[in-house]
């Protein structure tokens, strides 16, 4: 069987280091001295100014919310896990869903203009597959409208454009460190800041909102991460640089190979940005010799399990089908993605033998 991903799994000596310091400490949570330095390892490997852990991926989403003061209606992406809209939903917010760019399947900054009502109080954006948005733009679209920016980044670990991390892009950014990510930390997830005070709140967001023994500040939640996962994620990082490579390998085979197959597209590498290659996907367009159900249900039968990421889009899921912006109509772009894609096995352990057994299901 050759599965879509498979964990970054830490070398279980050093793992096993680590954990004899937890156990001597009798530390096991609450920002212990291994919670403290993954982060700061994780702020400097990312270049980014703040970051603070949390338990898992959809939880700093919510802190993201609340933090940012966003109210009324969230202008974001119907292409995208369901974590991202469920956490406007959560929140007590209003998800209107605009259409995405055909050749990024990241949100369309042209349709967010258009989307924009007296309501709208937030961006909130998703780097698909881990492919940058036009920050730019939307950079642009918010500040003339006033408007919060939070970027759902869990598909980005590493990602850089021109030199510079995407994770600084926007007012915060989340992560998450699930075990089916480029680095994980078995379940897990970030909140990045960009200055002291975000820090401040995100901190105090994942733990209740006690500032101190004796004072609340915030309304926030039990988020956590325990010193477990910060030991498994520590040691995880001395092997995510080269994890990232062979998955650069990986994909520099699989683009080489499928070139020119008609009704195959496969979406072209973006200038200047530094990839974590966490996702091939491909495009079965009409022109192919089956359908895209067909190719996967094929690949499947041969032991190779790729993914129809993302789909159904969340626009086809209770509770959002009934919203006014999640009409078909509204969505071809999305709606068209989402009917044709096929996220190929990719991760740093895939043979050159389950690569050719990927590859021979889809050529001629």
């Amino acid at each position: 069987m050759i599965k879509v991903t498979t964990p970054l799994l830490p070398d279980l000596d050093e793992l096993h280091g680590l954990l004899k310091e937890v156990w001597q400490s009798e530390m096991i949570t609450n920002c212990g001295p291994l919670h403290e330095r993954l982060e700061q390892e994780l702020a400097d490997y990312l270049k980014v100014p703040y970051i603070s852990l949390y338990a898992n991926g959809t939880l700093p989403l919510l802190a993201a919310i609340r933090m940012s003061g966003v109210t009324g209606e969230v202008i974001t992406t119907p292409y995208t896990f369901i974590a991202t809209s469920h956490a406007i939903w959560w929140s007590g917010l209003k998800p209107v869903f605009v259409d995405v760019d055909p050749s990024t399947g990241c949100i369309d900054p042209d349709k967010i203009e258009q989307a924009i009502t007296p309501n709208t109080t937030a961006i909130l954006a998703v780097h698909v597959y881990g492919t940058p948005c036009d920050t730019a733009r939307i950079a642009e679209i918010a500040e003339r409208h006033h408007l919060k920016v939070i970027y759902d980044a869990a598909h980005a670990f590493g990602v850089e454009k021109d030199g510079r991390s995407i994770l600084t892009e926007g007012d915060v950014s989340t992560l998450s460190f699930h075990a089916t990510k480029v680095f994980n930390t078995i379940e897990g997830g970030a909140l990045v800041t960009n200055g002291e005070e975000m820090k401040k709140k995100a901190d105090l967001m994942r733990n209740f909102g006690i500032e101190d023994e004796v004072t609340v500040s915030a309304v926030g939640i039990n988020s956590k991460m325990d010193e477990m996962r910060a030991a498994y994620g520590l040691v995880a990082l001395r092997k995510v640089e080269e994890a990232i490579e062979n998955r650069r390998r990986v994909a520099m085979h699989y683009r080489e190979a499928l070139a020119g197959i008609d009704g195959i597209r496969i979406p072209e590498e973006q200038k200047g940005v530094k990839s974590n290659y966490s996702y091939f996907p491909i495009y079965v367009e009409d022109s192919y010799r089956m359908s895209r159900d067909q190719l996967y249900e094929k690949m499947k039968a041969a032991g190779v399990y790729g993914r129809r990421y993302f789909y159904p889009l969340i626009t086809e899921f209770e509770p959002y089908s009934t919203l006014p912006s999640a009409a078909c109509g509204n969505l071809p772009v999305a709606h068209s993605l989402a009917e044709s894609v096929i996220c190929l096995p990719i991760h740093h352990k895939l043979t050159d033998m389950d690569m050719e057994t990927v590859i021979k299901q889809i050529k001629p």
